[in-house]
């Protein structure tokens, strides 16, 4: 059996189990504190939009939808979309057999899906090179792990091109025609604004951090709460507010094509917010939302 390995344990997260487990549950319990109930709509969950920085920045808010997702008591399978920070091939690059190993253990893939979507989306292909060395999948698995037991997972690379949303599609159809209940996830952290990121349109200090949130990634998260996949790679291409993008379309386009039909912000944040506390005011931040699509009840 293959057996994807992991490549940025004891850098985004720890690389014990037990050190593991216990930043998975301070991570929930900061989910709990983080999202206000008041803003979240009775929803039966199909999928969501995670940030995949290392847990100390992004795993709250990581951890507030994947416990909402992993609420459904029928869940089988969650289909990761992850963000391409290197080169890849235009198609969607799918791990189709086998396992990923996280310090916690393995996780099976659901190599049914991947057949039948590979089988009939001529915008996938099988690829599991293209997930060696990329990290946005890997950051979730341990929530899986830990909160969807059960559950399986598949993993899919996207890069940001305009099939990204018919990747999503197929997936999607391919999940209805096996009856497998199934929840969507896209990876994507927000606009990577400052210095270090030589992306500085504002120019630098707390003004432009501030554009940065509530300017630039609302432009996304905004196309992601009115449900419109197909604007999303275009959005990401103009304003660099997404490492993600194809992820993000293509997780849209799945839940929509899965009977989404609304979405909800549980959690809007940055890395400025979360670390100024301990480091200071710095000059750069990404941004990090979690987004739940589903159902209204």
């Amino acid at each position: 059996m293959h057996v994807r390995q992991p490549v940025v344990a004891g850098q985004f997260y720890p690389a014990s189990a037990a050190e593991c487990r216990a930043e998975l549950n301070e991570c929930i319990d900061r989910a709990r504190r983080l999202a206000a109930p008041a803003v979240a709509p009775p929803l039966t969950p199909i999928g969501g939009i995670v940030p995949h920085a290392g847990w100390v920045c992004s795993g709250a808010v990581a951890a507030g939808v994947i416990a909402a997702i992993a609420a459904r008591r029928d869940l089988q399978t969650v289909v990761i979309f992850g963000a391409v920070h290197r080169h890849g091939t235009p198609a969607a690059c799918v791990f189709a057999r086998g396992a990923w190993r996280t310090p916690l253990g393995d996780v099976r893939i659901d190599e049914s899906l991947a057949a039948e979507a590979l089988a009939a989306g001529k915008t996938l292909i099988e690829d599991p090179v293209a997930h060696q060395a990329e990290h946005s999948i890997e950051v979730q698995i341990p929530f899986i792990q830990v909160l969807a037991p059960q559950a399986r997972v598949l993993p899919i690379m996207v890069r940001p091109t305009d099939a990204a949303c018919d990747a999503g599609r197929a997936v999607a159809a391919a999940a209805a025609r096996l009856g497998r209940p199934v929840a969507y996830l896209g990876s994507t952290d927000l606009t990577h604004y400052g210095p270090r990121y030589a992306f500085t349109p504002q120019g630098t200090g707390p003004q432009a951090l501030a554009w940065a949130k509530d300017v630039n990634d609302r432009r996304l998260i905004d196309l992601v709460l009115a449900l419109k996949a197909d604007g999303i790679v275009a959005e990401t291409r103009a304003h660099q507010n997404a490492c993600g993008g194809g992820a993000v379309a293509a997780a849209v386009a799945a839940s929509v094509s899965a009977g989404a039909e609304k979405a909800c912000l549980l959690c809007h944040t940055t890395s400025h917010e979360v670390l100024r506390e301990r480091f200071g005011p710095m000059s750069d931040a990404v941004g990090y939302a979690g987004i739940l699509l589903g159902r209204a009840e």
